[in-house]
């Protein structure tokens, strides 16, 4: 759960008459897909404009220095469901490894391979089948320490 509170100047009709505080309170996703994240077919090398979308967790890492990651690797059903597990967990690895050369702890950062396992879509049409081919970001702590 976040916090942030505000102090606004109470102002009516041009005059300051005091100060308000308010707090808002949100939840921040536990969950999301990196959505412009590419690798080449059945490889783990990370294509090009990836890159974009990677600086921007990295970024966030940076801000905020608490938070623990798993990196999900996922694919749809398209060949053996070994292979499937095994390239799911090359590319976690691989986007793990991004974060790690960008200078975050690798202490900080879990890979992990789902293989076919968890889809969001329907394997039976290509866009469901691209929508399964997917690294997820999930928020498994915050309460990282250096000690």
């Amino acid at each position: 759960m976040e916090y942030q509170t505000f102090t606004m100047p109470e102002v009516r009709e041009g005059r300051s008459y005091g100060k308000t505080r308010f707090t808002i309170k949100y939840e921040p996703p536990k969950v999301y897909t990196l959505d412009n994240v590419y690798f080449d077919v059945g490889k783990a090398n990370l294509r090009d404009k990836s890159y974009g979308e990677l600086n921007e967790l990295v970024d966030y890492m940076k801000r905020r220095k608490n938070i623990e990651i798993e990196i999900a690797g996922h694919t749809d059903n398209i060949g053996k469901k070994e292979d499937n597990l095994k390239l799911s967990q090359r590319r976690a690895d691989r986007v793990k490894q991004y974060l790690i050369d960008k200078g975050i702890d690798a202490r900080r950062i879990e890979a992990k391979g789902y293989g076919e396992e968890l889809p969001v879509a329907g394997n039976n049409t290509k866009e469901g089948r691209q929508k399964n081919r997917r690294t997820e970001v999930r928020i498994i702590g915050d309460s990282y320490s250096k000690n």
